[in-house]
């Protein structure tokens, strides 16, 4: 029986991988995150939007690169000695999002995670899933697709 209620508990909880763009917290589902790489040098694509940084080829695999902080209207700290690129997949591509740095692992449980107000800061609420509030901080968590989809338009 223990049993069973740790795994009805564990299902309910997600591990939300942090990082920072500028001075505001976000976080992804771990799941959803393919890996952390430390900036690389990426080739410029013609006429694409102004977020979009590059492309690189990852281990035979062409990742696009955004810069998250343009994409979301914040200001960009540009790229630092603690700049990383997450790597996710959408749909079966992968798409590298430029961060200016990472924290830490969260455990958040779903009931937790709140409705995101009409904006976060500025940013269109859209943009995520909700907020996840700790004892000190608040983590915004991104909706990806959500973040992609309007990368299209």
């Amino acid at each position: 029986m223990e049993q069973n209620a740790a795994t009805i508990v564990k299902g309910k909880a997600i591990e939300l991988s942090t990082f920072y763009v500028g001075k505001v917290q976000f976080g992804i589902d771990i799941i959803k995150i393919q890996e952390i790489n430390k900036q690389m040098t990426m080739t410029t694509v013609p006429q694409a939007p102004e977020y979009v940084l590059g492309i690189l080829n990852l281990r035979g695999r062409i990742v696009t690169i955004i810069d998250l902080a343009k994409k979301l209207g914040l200001s960009s700290a540009g790229h630092t000695v603690d700049s990383r690129i997450i790597i996710v997949d959408s749909k079966g591509e992968h798409i590298g999002l430029l961060v200016d740095r990472i924290g830490d692992v969260e455990l958040a449980k779903t009931d937790e995670i709140e409705p995101p107000p009409a904006n976060i800061g500025g940013i269109l609420g859209s943009f995520f899933e909700g907020v996840f509030k700790t004892k000190d901080k608040l983590i915004s968590v991104l909706d990806l697709e959500e973040v992609f989809k309007e990368q299209s338009q």
